[in-house]
């Protein structure tokens, strides 16, 4: 099947922000039960969401951040960790932003957030491993 003008443009978007082996392996390992999903993932949230003109893509990552942090999804947010650092967003910023969602979240919530962030940044190199 031949792809969308949006898919591809969400595709150029996602490997852009998460990392091109990482999408490809998705796109690789997916059957046709799963390329469903990788399609509407590709050509909505990328393709249509993160191309959009109304906020640059440092900011999306930030607003990524808190709203996983609120769906408690460290596992999507250690993805959008990663990406958050490619579109800029400092360690500083990533700190600040999962503090202001613990407030407003919830403890729980926030400490998965941290685990799930502080992760990614030693592994990224982003902060010292001092362990």
């Amino acid at each position: 099947m031949a792809e969308s003008e949006q898919f591809e443009k969400g595709l150029e978007v996602r490997r852009a922000v998460l990392g091109a082996d990482y999408v490809d392996a998705s796109l690789a390992k997916a059957d046709d039960f799963m390329m469903a999903f990788q399609r509407i993932t590709t050509e909505w949230c990328w393709g249509y969401a993160w191309t959009r003109d109304g906020l640059d893509r440092k900011t999306r990552s930030m607003l990524n951040l808190a709203m996983l942090t609120a769906l408690s999804k460290p596992a999507e947010l250690k993805l959008h960790v990663k990406g958050a650092l490619a579109n800029g967003v400092t360690v500083d910023e990533i700190k600040e932003i999962l503090l202001h969602a613990t407030v407003y979240c919830g403890i729980p919530a926030g400490l998965e957030a941290f685990k799930a962030a502080h992760e990614v940044l030693k592994a990224e190199g982003a902060i010292p491993d001092t362990a």
